[in-house]
Parts: structure tokens; sequence; C-alpha cells
């Protein structure tokens, strides 16, 4: 009975003295993961918004930032472009609207391959920049894609496994200037 309450007790203490503090650490380390890549996020989005185009450099020094974390990540881009098309008028109806607002989708494939193109057209050559219209939409999420040592160490001391998605982050608004 005294050699169980022992086993017990050492088991006690090696949790709360190592296993606890280690944790937390990882925690912390997490926590400030996630606000490194939403201020990565937020600039990036912000600049892209007021400038109405992505830029190679832009997008490069915004993947750079992400990867001052440690972790890997899943960058994921939309557009939506407003296009305004007309309606057939309805003499019934007189009220109705003369046109309809429909948006375009674009998506990271569609984006990259503009930016990143298979030929030896310079970073800074123009044509390699998207460019979008005040009044569009643009949306980034950010995804995590590795276990971070936090989500390890909680599958550790759980025995289970938890999903790897630690950091997420979506973010984006409206296209506010034309810059280009």
């Amino acid at each position: 009975m005294n050699s169980i309450s022992k086993v017990f007790a050492l088991i006690l203490a090696v949790l709360l003295l190592y296993f606890y503090p280690m944790s937390e650490g990882f925690e912390r380390q997490d926590d400030i993961s996630y606000m490194v890549a939403l201020k990565a996020v937020t600039t990036f989005t912000d600049s892209v918004r007021n400038k109405g185009y992505i830029s190679p450099q832009m997008y490069n020094d915004f993947f750079t930032e992400l990867q001052t974390t440690g972790n890997t990540f899943d960058v994921k881009m939309e557009h939506q472009h407003k296009r305004y098309d007309p309606t057939i008028p309805d003499p019934s109806n007189p009220t109705q609207d003369k046109y309809v607002i429909n948006y375009d989708e674009f998506y990271t494939q569609q984006i990259m391959d503009l930016m990143f193109p298979d030929n030896t057209t310079g970073i800074d050559d123009p044509s390699r920049r998207y460019e979008m219209q005040a009044g569009d939409y643009f949306k980034v999420t950010v995804v995590n894609t590795n276990k971070t040592a936090a989500t390890l160490m909680r599958d550790f001391l759980n025995n289970g496994s938890s999903d790897t998605e630690k950091i997420v982050i979506p973010y984006g608004g409206m296209v506010l200037n034309e810059d280009y």
C-alpha cells in the first residue's frame, strides 16, 4: 500500500514539475505563432485591398513572414470580381432593376498561375501582377498543416489524436483602390 502511494506521488510530481510547464510553454509558443501569422495575413490582405493588386514580391514577403513561425501553412486566396449584368426589362413591372450584380470568383491556383508563370519574365514585371478593381472582394485564409509542439504534447498526455489545425485565420474585405 505504501509503495503504491509513493509511485502515484512520483508520477504526479513528474507531471506537475515537467510536463505541465512544458505544455504551457508550447501553448504560449502557439499563441505567439498565431499572433505573427495574424499580423502577416492582415498586413498582406490590407495591402492588397489598398493597392488593388498582388505582386509576386508581395506574396513572397507574406509567405516568408508566415514561415518565421516555424509552422507550415496552407494559404487560400479568393477574389470575387463584381460584374453588373443588364436585365431584360419587364413592361408589367416598371420598378424592376435594370441590372443584376453577379460575382466572378477566382481562386488561389488561378492567381498563382498569373503571378508565377512558366516563363523567364522578371519578378518585377507588371504582367505578373494580379490586378483587381475597386468594389471587388479579396479574402485570404491561412491554416497550419503541421502538428504544433503543443498539439503533440496534448496528444501524448491524452493518449489521443487531435486535429492539426491550431492556427486558422480567415481575413478579407472589399478592394478599396486601384493603384496600378
